[in-house]
C-alpha cells in the first residue's frame, strides 16, 4: 500500500502541475485573444495605417473562417476629474479607440464591464478599475477630461463622461487604460483616418498563418506586418513557457523519489520475505522464478498506483474544468484535458515502478538456500 501511494502521489502532482501552470498559460493565451490582439494582427511596419479600416476589415470579413474584424488606435493621455471641489489626475494612462459596433464581435473587453456600458458615443469613455481608483474614486456619470499631444506636439483636451467601469479578473484587460471611441481619439491626435492595428479573430484559430500569408499576398505594396498571436506576443508567452517546462520537469523528479520510495519498500518486503525465499528455493524454485515473483509484485504496485493516479488526476482536472477555477480573484484557468499527457504520466509511472523493482528483485535471486533457511 505504501508503495502504490508513492505511484499515485507521483502522479498527481504532476497532474496538479499542469493544470495549475499550463492552464494560466492558456488563460493568458486566451485574455491576450479575447482583449488585445485577437488570432492575427495587422499593423503598419513603420508607422500608423493609412488605408481604410473599412477596406481592410470588409476584406477580411469575406474570408470564410473569419469571425470579426475590428480597427484599434493607441495613444496615452493625462486625465483629470474634479470631485469634491478637489482636482485628481492621473497621467500616462494608456489610451484604446474602439468602434464600438465591431469591437463587440472582434473582442470580449465589452463583457469586463462591470458597471454602466461600454463606449457607445464619441463623447463615452470606459475607465479601467485601477485608472478609476487612481482618479479618487470615479463613478459612472462622473465627467472627465483627457488631454493627448497630437502629431504635431500641441494639446488637444476634450471632455468626456465617464459610462463604464471596466474589471477584468487577473487584470489581463483594460483596467489599467480608458477606451473611448475611435473616431475621437483621431480627431484628438489629428490623425483622421488613421488606424493603429486590425484585430482579427478567427472561427478557426489553427488557420491564422494560412490567413496572414493570404493577407500578405493581398496587399504585396503595402507596408502591412501580419503577426498571429504567437508572433506579437512572443517574448511573453515563450518565458511563460520555460516556466512551465522547468515545473514538469520539477514534477517528473518528484515521480522519481516514488520510485526511490518503491526499491526501499520492496527491499523491506524482500528482507521480510526471506524465510518463504528459502522454503521456495528448498523445494526446488529457480531463481528466475523468485525474480518473477517479485517483479511481478511490482507490475502489480506499477499498474494500481498508476490507474488510481490517474483517476485522481482526472478528478481534479475536471473539477478545475468545470468550476473554472481561480486563486483569490485572479483570472479563471483554461483547463483542457490533454489524454495523450495523461497516457505518458500514467506510462512512465508504470514503468518506473517495474524499473524499480529490478534491484529488490535480484536481491532476492542472490539468497542462498541454506541461508535463508536459517530464518525458519
Amino acid at each position: 500500500m505504501g508503495a502504490v501511494l508513492a505511484v499515485t502521489i507521483g502522479i498527481l502532482v504532476i497532474h496538479v502541475n499542469f493544470v495549475i501552470f499550463q492552464g494560466l498559460f492558456d488563460a493568458i493565451v486566451r485574455d491576450l485573444t479575447d482583449y488585445r490582439f485577437g488570432n492575427l494582427q495587422v499593423t503598419d511596419e513603420e508607422d500608423y495605417i493609412d488605408k481604410s479600416d473599412n477596406t481592410l476589415v470588409k476584406w477580411f470579413e469575406r474570408i470564410p473562417y473569419v469571425y470579426a474584424a475590428t480597427p484599434r488606435l493607441d495613444s496615452s493621455a493625462a486625465i483629470n476629474i474634479t470631485k469634491l471641489g478637489k482636482r485628481i489626475e492621473d497621467t500616462r494612462v494608456p489610451i484604446v479607440g474602439v468602434d464600438p459596433l465591431r469591437d463587440i464581435k472582434a473582442s470580449t473587453v465589452h463583457t469586463t464591464v462591470t458597471e454602466g456600458q461600454y463606449v457607445f458615443s464619441r463623447n463615452s469613455i470606459v475607465l479601467g478599475s485601477n485608472v478609476a481608483r487612481d482618479l479618487g474614486g470615479a463613478q459612472v456619470g462622473d465627467d472627465v477630461k483627457l488631454k493627448i499631444v497630437d502629431r504635431y506636439g500641441k494639446d488637444s483636451i476634450r471632455r468626456f463622461i465617464v459610462t463604464g467601469i471596466a474589471n477584468s479578473p487577473g487584470g489581463n484587460g483594460f483596467d489599467y487604460s480608458a477606451v473611448i471611441h475611435i473616431d475621437t481619439l483621431r480627431d484628438m491626435m489629428n490623425r483622421d483616418g488613421y488606424t493603429g492595428s486590425i484585430m482579427v479573430k478567427l472561427n478557426d484559430p489553427a488557420k491564422s498563418t494560412e490567413l496572414k500569408d493570404l493577407f500578405l499576398r493581398t496587399f504585396p505594396n503595402d507596408d502591412f506586418k501580419a503577426e498571429t498571436l504567437e508572433e506579437v506576443a512572443e517574448a511573453q508567452l515563450s518565458g511563460f513557457r520555460s516556466g512551465i517546462a522547468m515545473i514538469n520537469m520539477i514534477g517528473y523528479f518528484g515521480m522519481m523519489s516514488s520510485a526511490f520510495a518503491i526499491v526501499t519498500i520492496q527491499m523491506m518486503l524482500v528482507n521480510g520475505k526471506t524465510k518463504e525465499i528459502g522454503i521456495m528455493r528448498a523445494i526446488g524454485a529457480k531463481r528466475k522464478d523468485i525474480l518473477i515473483v517479485f517483479l511481478f509484485q511490482g507490475l502489480i504496485i506499477g499498474a494500481i498506483g498508476a490507474s488510481v493516479g490517474t483517476v485522481a488526476g482526472l478528478g481534479y482536472t475536471i473539477y478545475a474544468k468545470e468550476t473554472k477555477m481561480s486563486f483569490n480573484g485572479s483570472l479563471p484557468l483554461e483547463v483542457t484535458i490533454q489524454w495523450d499527457k495523461v497516457i505518458q504520466t500514467a506510462l512512465t509511472s508504470f514503468g518506473l515502478a517495474i524499473i524499480a523493482s529490478l534491484y529488490p528483485s535480484y536481491r532476492a535471486t542472490k539468497l542462498l538456500p541454506i541461508e535463508a533457511m536459517r530464518t525458519v
